[in-house]
Protein backbone atom coordinates (compact mmCIF):
# COMPACT_ATOMS: atom_id res chain seq x y z
CA UNK A 1 0.00 0.00 0.00
CA UNK A 2 2.91 2.54 0.84
CA UNK A 3 4.90 1.90 -2.53
CA UNK A 4 1.41 2.36 -4.55
CA UNK A 5 1.03 5.49 -2.58
CA UNK A 6 4.71 6.47 -3.04
CA UNK A 7 4.44 5.21 -7.18
CA UNK A 8 1.46 7.50 -7.46
CA UNK A 9 3.84 10.65 -6.28
CA UNK A 10 2.71 11.04 -2.81
CA UNK A 11 4.38 10.55 0.24
CA UNK A 12 2.87 7.80 2.64
CA UNK A 13 3.96 7.00 6.20
CA UNK A 14 3.35 4.25 8.58
CA UNK A 15 2.38 5.96 11.39
CA UNK A 16 1.63 5.83 15.56
CA UNK A 17 1.13 2.68 17.95
CA UNK A 18 2.11 0.27 15.20
CA UNK A 19 5.44 2.23 14.58
CA UNK A 20 5.42 2.81 18.58
CA UNK A 21 5.29 -1.15 18.92
CA UNK A 22 7.32 -2.35 16.44
CA UNK A 23 10.13 0.10 17.82
CA UNK A 24 9.59 -1.92 21.76
CA UNK A 25 9.49 -4.83 19.94
CA UNK A 26 5.59 -5.77 20.46
CA UNK A 27 3.25 -7.25 17.80
CA UNK A 28 1.15 -4.22 16.27
CA UNK A 29 -2.48 -4.87 16.39
CA UNK A 30 -3.03 -2.78 13.26
CA UNK A 31 -1.07 -0.29 11.49
CA UNK A 32 -2.13 3.21 10.02
CA UNK A 33 -0.60 5.11 7.15
CA UNK A 34 -0.76 8.81 7.06
CA UNK A 35 -0.33 10.56 3.60
CA UNK A 36 -0.27 14.09 1.89
CA UNK A 37 -3.03 12.56 -0.97
CA UNK A 38 -6.42 13.61 0.24
CA UNK A 39 -9.06 10.80 0.85
CA UNK A 40 -10.78 11.01 -2.80
CA UNK A 41 -7.12 10.70 -4.25
CA UNK A 42 -6.91 7.32 -1.84
CA UNK A 43 -10.03 6.62 -3.19
CA UNK A 44 -8.46 6.58 -6.49
CA UNK A 45 -5.27 4.49 -6.09
CA UNK A 46 -7.76 1.70 -4.23
CA UNK A 47 -11.01 0.15 -5.27
CA UNK A 48 -11.17 -1.55 -2.27
CA UNK A 49 -11.35 1.32 -0.72
CA UNK A 50 -14.15 2.89 1.64
CA UNK A 51 -14.61 6.96 2.61
CA UNK A 52 -15.83 7.44 6.22
CA UNK A 53 -16.59 10.71 8.62
CA UNK A 54 -17.97 13.70 8.52
CA UNK A 55 -16.24 16.12 9.93
CA UNK A 56 -12.79 14.89 9.28
CA UNK A 57 -12.42 12.11 6.27
CA UNK A 58 -10.52 9.05 6.83
CA UNK A 59 -10.18 6.22 4.04
CA UNK A 60 -10.37 2.47 4.91
CA UNK A 61 -8.91 0.55 2.56
CA UNK A 62 -9.06 -3.34 2.80
CA UNK A 63 -5.91 -5.03 2.54
CA UNK A 64 -5.90 -8.55 2.64
CA UNK A 65 -7.75 -9.66 5.33
CA UNK A 66 -7.55 -6.70 7.54
CA UNK A 67 -9.02 -2.91 6.97
CA UNK A 68 -5.52 -0.14 6.84
CA UNK A 69 -6.77 3.47 8.19
CA UNK A 70 -5.17 6.08 5.71
CA UNK A 71 -5.44 9.85 7.29
CA UNK A 72 -4.42 12.95 5.46
CA UNK A 73 -1.89 14.89 6.91
CA UNK A 74 -3.97 17.31 9.74
CA UNK A 75 -2.70 20.93 11.08
CA UNK A 76 -3.84 22.88 13.58
CA UNK A 77 -5.25 26.23 12.77
CA UNK A 78 -5.05 29.54 14.37
CA UNK A 79 -7.54 30.40 17.01
CA UNK A 80 -9.05 33.45 14.70
CA UNK A 81 -9.47 30.69 11.73
CA UNK A 82 -10.90 27.20 13.77
CA UNK A 83 -14.67 28.12 13.75
CA UNK A 84 -13.34 26.57 17.51
CA UNK A 85 -16.05 27.23 20.56
CA UNK A 86 -16.78 26.13 24.19
CA UNK A 87 -18.91 24.00 26.01
CA UNK A 88 -20.21 25.19 28.98
CA UNK A 89 -17.08 23.24 31.13
CA UNK A 90 -14.87 24.32 28.84
CA UNK A 91 -14.25 21.65 26.33
CA UNK A 92 -12.99 23.09 23.35
CA UNK A 93 -14.17 21.87 19.93
CA UNK A 94 -12.18 22.72 16.79
CA UNK A 95 -12.68 21.95 13.12
CA UNK A 96 -9.90 19.86 10.91
CA UNK A 97 -7.92 21.13 7.87
CA UNK A 98 -5.25 19.35 6.22
CA UNK A 99 -1.76 20.15 6.53
CA UNK A 100 1.97 18.67 6.22
CA UNK A 101 3.63 15.83 7.57
CA UNK A 102 5.55 18.18 10.38
CA UNK A 103 2.09 19.72 11.40
CA UNK A 104 0.54 16.71 11.62
CA UNK A 105 2.86 15.48 13.83
CA UNK A 106 2.71 18.18 16.02
CA UNK A 107 -0.98 17.96 16.29
CA UNK A 108 -1.27 14.46 17.58
CA UNK A 109 -1.59 13.34 21.42
CA UNK A 110 1.46 11.70 22.70
CA UNK A 111 5.02 11.84 21.75
CA UNK A 112 5.74 8.31 21.13
CA UNK A 113 2.38 7.86 19.16
CA UNK A 114 4.39 10.72 16.46
CA UNK A 115 6.57 8.80 15.02
CA UNK A 116 6.71 7.93 11.37
CA UNK A 117 8.13 5.32 9.21
CA UNK A 118 9.91 6.19 5.90
CA UNK A 119 9.46 3.73 3.34
CA UNK A 120 12.12 5.60 0.91
CA UNK A 121 15.24 4.86 3.72
CA UNK A 122 13.60 2.63 6.26
CA UNK A 123 14.04 6.00 8.40
CA UNK A 124 11.52 6.99 11.14
CA UNK A 125 10.93 10.37 11.00
CA UNK A 126 10.44 12.13 14.63
CA UNK A 127 9.38 15.75 14.87
CA UNK A 128 7.79 15.95 19.16
CA UNK A 129 11.29 13.59 20.45
CA UNK A 130 8.96 10.78 20.51
CA UNK A 131 12.10 8.13 20.42
CA UNK A 132 14.00 9.50 23.51
CA UNK A 133 10.73 8.83 25.64
CA UNK A 134 10.15 5.88 24.04
CA UNK A 135 13.68 4.82 25.68
CA UNK A 136 12.39 6.81 28.78
CA UNK A 137 9.34 4.93 29.10
CA UNK A 138 7.50 8.07 29.18
CA UNK A 139 4.27 8.73 27.98
CA UNK A 140 4.31 12.60 27.30
CA UNK A 141 1.03 14.89 25.60
CA UNK A 142 1.96 17.38 23.15
CA UNK A 143 1.18 20.61 23.72
CA UNK A 144 -0.37 22.92 26.47
CA UNK A 145 -1.90 19.56 28.04
CA UNK A 146 -4.99 21.38 29.48
CA UNK A 147 -5.70 22.62 26.29
CA UNK A 148 -5.13 19.37 24.70
CA UNK A 149 -7.47 17.60 27.46
CA UNK A 150 -10.31 20.00 26.94
CA UNK A 151 -10.05 19.19 22.93
CA UNK A 152 -10.49 15.90 23.69
CA UNK A 153 -11.16 14.58 27.50
CA UNK A 154 -10.59 11.15 25.97
CA UNK A 155 -7.35 11.78 25.61
CA UNK A 156 -7.23 11.35 29.62
CA UNK A 157 -8.50 7.95 28.72
CA UNK A 158 -6.03 7.17 26.65
CA UNK A 159 -3.09 7.97 28.82
CA UNK A 160 -4.15 5.85 31.53
CA UNK A 161 -4.18 3.13 28.72
CA UNK A 162 -1.26 3.40 27.09
CA UNK A 163 0.66 4.00 30.45
CA UNK A 164 -0.70 0.29 31.96
CA UNK A 165 -0.36 -1.35 27.95
CA UNK A 166 3.15 -0.16 27.97
CA UNK A 167 4.03 -0.17 31.70
CA UNK A 168 5.32 3.77 31.34
CA UNK A 169 5.10 6.22 33.20
CA UNK A 170 2.93 9.53 32.63
CA UNK A 171 4.99 12.70 32.53
CA UNK A 172 4.53 15.07 35.40
CA UNK A 173 2.78 18.17 33.49
CA UNK A 174 0.80 15.66 31.45
CA UNK A 175 -0.79 14.14 34.86
CA UNK A 176 -1.34 17.37 36.54
CA UNK A 177 -4.18 18.28 35.24
CA UNK A 178 -6.12 14.97 35.36
CA UNK A 179 -8.49 15.17 38.51
CA UNK A 180 -9.03 18.72 37.80
CA UNK A 181 -10.38 18.17 34.34
CA UNK A 182 -11.91 14.29 34.80
CA UNK A 183 -15.71 15.89 34.57
CA UNK A 184 -14.76 16.81 31.30
CA UNK A 185 -15.62 13.33 30.40
CA UNK A 186 -19.14 13.82 30.83
CA UNK A 187 -19.23 16.30 27.70
CA UNK A 188 -18.03 12.80 25.88
CA UNK A 189 -20.90 10.50 23.99
CA UNK A 190 -21.80 7.47 26.19
CA UNK A 191 -21.21 5.58 22.36
CA UNK A 192 -18.01 6.87 22.59
CA UNK A 193 -17.10 5.80 25.76
CA UNK A 194 -18.79 2.45 25.39
CA UNK A 195 -15.74 1.96 22.69
CA UNK A 196 -13.24 3.37 25.46
CA UNK A 197 -14.34 1.09 27.84
CA UNK A 198 -13.78 -1.99 25.55
CA UNK A 199 -10.32 -0.69 24.95
CA UNK A 200 -9.08 -0.05 28.43
CA UNK A 201 -10.71 -3.22 29.41
CA UNK A 202 -10.42 -6.29 27.23
CA UNK A 203 -7.13 -5.50 25.62
CA UNK A 204 -5.26 -7.69 28.36
CA UNK A 205 -4.26 -4.91 30.79
CA UNK A 206 -7.47 -4.78 32.39
CA UNK A 207 -6.26 -4.26 35.88
CA UNK A 208 -3.27 -1.82 35.20
CA UNK A 209 -6.09 0.16 33.33
CA UNK A 210 -8.46 -0.09 36.64
CA UNK A 211 -6.21 0.92 38.72
CA UNK A 212 -4.82 4.21 36.38
CA UNK A 213 -8.00 4.75 35.70
CA UNK A 214 -9.20 5.24 40.07
CA UNK A 215 -5.53 7.05 40.59
CA UNK A 216 -6.21 9.62 38.16
CA UNK A 217 -9.73 10.31 39.41
CA UNK A 218 -11.19 8.92 35.69
CA UNK A 219 -13.17 5.46 36.86
CA UNK A 220 -15.84 7.62 38.94
CA UNK A 221 -16.89 9.45 35.56
CA UNK A 222 -17.11 6.13 33.93
CA UNK A 223 -18.62 4.15 36.74
CA UNK A 224 -19.93 6.97 39.61
CA UNK A 225 -22.00 3.58 41.33
CA UNK A 226 -19.24 1.53 41.33
CA UNK A 227 -16.84 3.98 42.59
CA UNK A 228 -19.04 5.36 45.53
CA UNK A 229 -19.29 1.67 46.40
CA UNK A 230 -15.37 1.17 46.20
CA UNK A 231 -14.55 4.38 48.15
CA UNK A 232 -16.52 2.77 50.99
CA UNK A 233 -15.55 -0.93 50.87
CA UNK A 234 -12.44 -0.73 49.89
CA UNK A 235 -10.97 -3.45 51.42
CA UNK A 236 -14.07 -5.72 51.11
CA UNK A 237 -15.15 -8.07 48.71
CA UNK A 238 -16.65 -5.72 46.00
CA UNK A 239 -13.43 -4.43 45.38
CA UNK A 240 -11.70 -7.85 45.36
CA UNK A 241 -14.60 -9.33 43.25
CA UNK A 242 -14.28 -6.46 40.62
CA UNK A 243 -10.16 -7.25 40.74
CA UNK A 244 -10.49 -10.89 40.31
CA UNK A 245 -13.21 -10.68 37.33
CA UNK A 246 -10.36 -8.36 35.34
CA UNK A 247 -7.90 -10.75 36.22
CA UNK A 248 -9.40 -13.63 34.55
CA UNK A 249 -9.77 -11.31 31.66
CA UNK A 250 -6.82 -10.36 30.92
CA UNK A 251 -5.64 -14.17 31.43
CA UNK A 252 -8.78 -14.83 28.76
CA UNK A 253 -6.88 -12.47 26.81
CA UNK A 254 -3.26 -13.71 27.02
CA UNK A 255 -4.70 -16.94 26.13
CA UNK A 256 -6.14 -15.93 23.09
CA UNK A 257 -9.75 -17.08 24.62
CA UNK A 258 -12.90 -15.05 24.09
CA UNK A 259 -13.87 -12.45 26.21
CA UNK A 260 -17.14 -10.80 26.62
CA UNK A 261 -18.26 -7.03 26.99
CA UNK A 262 -21.43 -8.83 28.57
CA UNK A 263 -19.48 -10.50 31.80
CA UNK A 264 -17.53 -7.27 32.21
CA UNK A 265 -20.07 -4.92 32.79
CA UNK A 266 -21.89 -7.51 34.85
CA UNK A 267 -18.78 -7.77 36.96
CA UNK A 268 -18.01 -3.76 36.78
CA UNK A 269 -21.80 -3.09 38.10
CA UNK A 270 -22.52 -5.78 40.37
CA UNK A 271 -21.93 -4.32 43.18
CA UNK A 272 -24.25 -0.80 42.88
CA UNK A 273 -26.94 -3.52 41.68
CA UNK A 274 -26.33 -6.00 44.84
CA UNK A 275 -26.63 -2.86 47.68
CA UNK A 276 -29.87 -1.77 45.73
CA UNK A 277 -31.17 -5.34 45.50
CA UNK A 278 -30.38 -5.04 49.05
CA UNK A 279 -32.00 -1.82 49.50
CA UNK A 280 -35.51 -3.10 48.07
CA UNK A 281 -35.82 -6.38 49.90
CA UNK A 282 -35.15 -4.32 53.11
CA UNK A 283 -38.32 -2.23 51.75
CA UNK A 284 -40.22 -5.65 51.59
CA UNK A 285 -39.57 -6.36 47.73
CA UNK A 286 -39.28 -9.98 47.09
CA UNK A 287 -35.88 -11.23 46.77
CA UNK A 288 -36.11 -11.98 42.92
CA UNK A 289 -38.37 -9.11 41.92
CA UNK A 290 -35.84 -6.65 44.29
CA UNK A 291 -33.47 -7.77 41.67
CA UNK A 292 -34.89 -7.13 38.57
CA UNK A 293 -35.64 -3.51 39.56
CA UNK A 294 -32.30 -3.17 40.74
CA UNK A 295 -30.98 -4.17 37.91
CA UNK A 296 -32.52 -1.70 35.88
CA UNK A 297 -32.52 0.92 38.04
CA UNK A 298 -28.63 0.83 38.23
CA UNK A 299 -28.42 -0.03 34.13
CA UNK A 300 -30.50 2.96 33.41
CA UNK A 301 -27.91 5.47 35.67
CA UNK A 302 -25.00 3.65 34.19
CA UNK A 303 -26.39 3.98 30.27
CA UNK A 304 -26.09 8.42 31.21
CA UNK A 305 -22.60 7.67 31.31
CA UNK A 306 -21.66 4.38 29.19
CA UNK A 307 -23.68 3.49 26.65
CA UNK A 308 -23.96 -0.32 26.37
CA UNK A 309 -25.83 -2.04 23.71
CA UNK A 310 -29.02 -4.03 23.80
CA UNK A 311 -26.80 -7.07 22.56
CA UNK A 312 -24.68 -7.30 26.01
CA UNK A 313 -27.23 -5.45 28.61
CA UNK A 314 -29.53 -8.15 28.04
CA UNK A 315 -27.34 -10.93 29.02
CA UNK A 316 -25.74 -9.17 31.74
CA UNK A 317 -28.87 -8.55 32.87
CA UNK A 318 -29.73 -12.07 33.10
CA UNK A 319 -26.53 -12.89 34.73
CA UNK A 320 -27.54 -10.89 37.36
CA UNK A 321 -31.02 -11.53 38.13
CA UNK A 322 -30.03 -15.32 37.62
CA UNK A 323 -28.15 -15.18 40.87
CA UNK A 324 -30.97 -15.16 43.25
CA UNK A 325 -32.05 -18.38 41.60
CA UNK A 326 -28.85 -20.44 42.62
CA UNK A 327 -30.29 -20.66 45.87
CA UNK A 328 -33.14 -22.73 45.34
CA UNK A 329 -31.83 -26.45 44.52
CA UNK A 330 -34.67 -28.26 45.56
CA UNK A 331 -37.49 -29.97 43.12
CA UNK A 332 -37.35 -29.18 39.44
CA UNK A 333 -36.12 -25.10 39.68
CA UNK A 334 -32.38 -26.41 39.43
CA UNK A 335 -32.94 -28.32 36.22
CA UNK A 336 -34.82 -25.35 35.03
CA UNK A 337 -32.09 -22.92 35.51
CA UNK A 338 -29.65 -25.33 34.42
CA UNK A 339 -31.45 -25.53 31.19
CA UNK A 340 -31.13 -21.69 30.67
CA UNK A 341 -29.19 -20.48 27.86
CA UNK A 342 -27.32 -17.99 30.34
CA UNK A 343 -26.53 -20.90 33.19
CA UNK A 344 -23.24 -21.39 32.30
CA UNK A 345 -22.05 -17.44 32.27
CA UNK A 346 -24.22 -16.93 35.88
CA UNK A 347 -22.42 -19.99 37.35
CA UNK A 348 -19.18 -18.23 36.18
CA UNK A 349 -20.36 -15.16 38.13
CA UNK A 350 -21.57 -17.14 41.10
CA UNK A 351 -18.21 -18.89 41.27
CA UNK A 352 -16.26 -15.03 41.02
CA UNK A 353 -18.45 -14.02 43.91
CA UNK A 354 -17.60 -17.02 45.92
CA UNK A 355 -13.90 -15.94 45.29
CA UNK A 356 -14.29 -12.75 46.30
CA UNK A 357 -15.78 -13.89 49.64
CA UNK A 358 -19.60 -12.37 48.84
CA UNK A 359 -20.82 -15.86 47.94
CA UNK A 360 -21.67 -18.90 50.04
CA UNK A 361 -18.81 -21.58 48.54
CA UNK A 362 -20.97 -24.70 49.87
CA UNK A 363 -23.84 -23.50 47.38
CA UNK A 364 -21.18 -23.16 44.51
CA UNK A 365 -20.13 -26.36 45.40
CA UNK A 366 -23.35 -27.98 45.22
CA UNK A 367 -24.04 -26.67 41.57
CA UNK A 368 -20.68 -27.97 40.51
CA UNK A 369 -21.31 -31.20 42.18
CA UNK A 370 -25.04 -30.75 40.38
CA UNK A 371 -23.59 -30.21 36.66
CA UNK A 372 -21.17 -33.42 37.46
CA UNK A 373 -23.92 -35.50 38.50
CA UNK A 374 -25.35 -36.55 34.82
CA UNK A 375 -28.46 -34.92 36.24
CA UNK A 376 -28.29 -31.52 34.90
CA UNK A 377 -29.56 -30.62 31.75
CA UNK A 378 -27.23 -29.35 29.03
CA UNK A 379 -27.11 -25.55 28.31
CA UNK A 380 -26.97 -24.83 24.71
CA UNK A 381 -23.36 -23.36 24.28
CA UNK A 382 -23.01 -19.90 23.24
CA UNK A 383 -21.25 -18.87 20.49
CA UNK A 384 -18.31 -17.31 22.07
CA UNK A 385 -18.31 -19.93 25.24
CA UNK A 386 -14.54 -21.23 25.93
CA UNK A 387 -14.06 -24.82 27.00
CA UNK A 388 -15.04 -25.96 29.82
CA UNK A 389 -11.60 -27.28 31.14
CA UNK A 390 -12.00 -27.50 34.84
CA UNK A 391 -16.01 -28.87 34.76
CA UNK A 392 -16.12 -31.77 37.04
CA UNK A 393 -17.06 -34.92 34.60
CA UNK A 394 -19.30 -37.97 36.28
CA UNK A 395 -17.42 -38.78 39.31
CA UNK A 396 -14.71 -37.17 41.62
CA UNK A 397 -15.05 -33.74 42.93
CA UNK A 398 -13.17 -30.52 41.83
CA UNK A 399 -14.14 -27.01 42.04
CA UNK A 400 -14.00 -24.33 39.07
CA UNK A 401 -12.31 -21.44 38.95
CA UNK A 402 -13.97 -18.42 38.19
CA UNK A 403 -14.55 -17.87 34.03
CA UNK A 404 -14.56 -14.08 33.37
CA UNK A 405 -15.48 -15.65 29.20
CA UNK A 406 -18.80 -17.21 30.06
CA UNK A 407 -21.95 -15.74 28.28
CA UNK A 408 -22.33 -14.06 25.25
Amino acid sequence: MLYRLKDMGYEAHLVGGGVRDLLLGREPKDFDVATDATPEQVKEVFRNCRLIGRRFRLAHVRFGGEIIEVATFRAGQPVEDQGEHQTDNGMLLRDNVYGNIEEDALRRDFTVNALYYNIRDFSVIDYANGMQDLRDGLLRLMGDPETRYREDPVRMLRAARFSAKLGFRIEPATEAPMHALADLLAEVPAARLFEEVLKLFLSGHAVGSFEKLRQHGLFGQLFPDTEAALATQEHEFPHTLVLKGLENTDARVTEGKPVTPAFLFAVLLWEPVRLRWLALQGDGVAPYAALHAATGDILDRQLTRVSIPRRFSTPMREIWTLQSRFVHTKGKRPHRLAAHPRFRAAYDFLLLRVAAGEADPELAQWWTDFQGSGDAPAAEPEASDAPRKSRRRRGGRRRRKPDSGGGD
